[in-house]
């Protein structure tokens, strides 16, 4: 899969939620808010030309992830603190466990009306 055709992966499941925008002008490259709040970013970790995507995580699954696979995910600098979880996409990822944890970090990012939306559809 190309870098163009990653992007356009993303930008697919990150859009698809409600109230939710892209925006080119941020930290990554791009970031998808709802409301104004990040959930997600494309980044190309300090150095490296490596893409990643990076997204809230809830307590615990940062490490479980980081652990079983650190070939596919890793903590990011700054937010990993916090709990974002890394994900490298030149790798080979499951694109359904990503979009699973796009999910999440929407979920964890908009309010709770736009997140009741999701199993209303």
């Amino acid at each position: 899969m190309t870098e163009e055709d990653t992007l356009e992966r993303l930008r697919e499941i990150c859009l698809a939620f409600p109230q939710a925008v892209e925006d080119a002008a941020s930290v990554g490259r791009p970031v998808w808010k709802v409301r104004g709040k990040l959930f997600a970013m494309r980044h190309s970790l300090h150095g490296e030309e490596r893409w990643s995507l990076w997204v809230k995580g809830e307590p615990g699954l940062q490490e479980a992830l980081v652990t079983a696979s650190p070939d596919r995910y890793f903590v990011p600098p700054y937010v990993g603190r916090h709990g974002w979880i890394g994900a490298y996409l030149d790798v080979e990822q499951r694109w359904d466990e990503l979009a699973g944890l796009i999910e999440d970090s929407y979920c964890r990012t908009a309010p709770k009306r736009l997140v009741a939306h999701l199993g209303a559809e």
